[in-house]
């Protein structure tokens, strides 16, 4: 009879020294790609509903959109970004956001898509929540030089402050809101066959900012 012994992290080099994936390392970016995929799908869903559907389901949009801001407060949880100002930045956007959303849901009679058709002034609560997806698509153009996510980053604020002052042609907000479904799911599904290690990134780096953080507090 043989005994299983459990695998033995893997070891890199590096900048200010070396450092381990752990089982936990890999489980939070699996969570954290799980969380972009999940999203992807619901707004491309919601995307297809609202373009290709004379009359959508505007309950149904709804939780679609209640599903993809779930899951990506869920990857803003376990993304790692070295700037941990810059994490919490992002999840502040995203629970401003989620708050304005549910505050637009039970505020008027209408339903949550509706009220932010109708009153585009709303994209100043919403908007939080896409703000900090920008900031994802901006994150991962910066590290991993993808072509969707270098179109996604300038789309995202393109369409909302397009609709919010009302200078974009609905055809145009059509083009652009079918552009960004498609790109988010190019994303997403390239995601998940990247290789771990790279969305980890140098936690020699991390452990170097927490020490610097520690001394400034001491």
């Amino acid at each position: 009879m043989t005994t299983q012994t459990a695998p033995i992290p893997e070891t890199y080099q590096g900048q200010f020294g070396e450092f381990t994936i752990t089982k936990d390392d890999r489980l939070g970016v699996i969570i954290y790609r799980a969380g972009l995929a999940i999203a992807a799908l619901f707004f491309a869903i919601g995307t297809a509903l609202v373009l290709f559907k004379d009359n959508p389901h505007l309950q149904l949009i709804a939780f679609l959109y209640a599903g993809f801001s779930l899951a990506l407060g869920v990857s803003l949880l376990s993304i790692h970004i070295y700037m941990v100002e810059l994490h919490r930045l992002l999840q502040v956007f995203w629970a401003i956001g989620s708050i304005s959303a549910i505050v637009f849901a039970f505020s008027n009679s209408g339903t949550l898509a509706e009220t932010v058709y109708n009153y585009p002034l709303t994209i100043l609560g919403i908007g939080f929540t896409f703000a900090a997806l920008t900031g994802i698509f901006f994150k991962e153009a910066f590290c991993f030089n993808r072509l969707e996510t270098k179109i996604l980053t300038p789309i995202v604020p393109l369409l909302l402050l397009g609709h919010m002052t009302n200078i974009l042609p609905l055809e145009v907000e059509k083009a652009l809101l079918a552009v960004w479904a498609v790109f988010f799911l190019v994303f997403a599904i390239r995601k998940s066959v990247q290789a771990i290690p790279p969305d980890i990134g140098d936690k020699s780096v991390f452990e170097y900012l927490k020490g610097q953080r520690l001394k400034v507090k001491g």
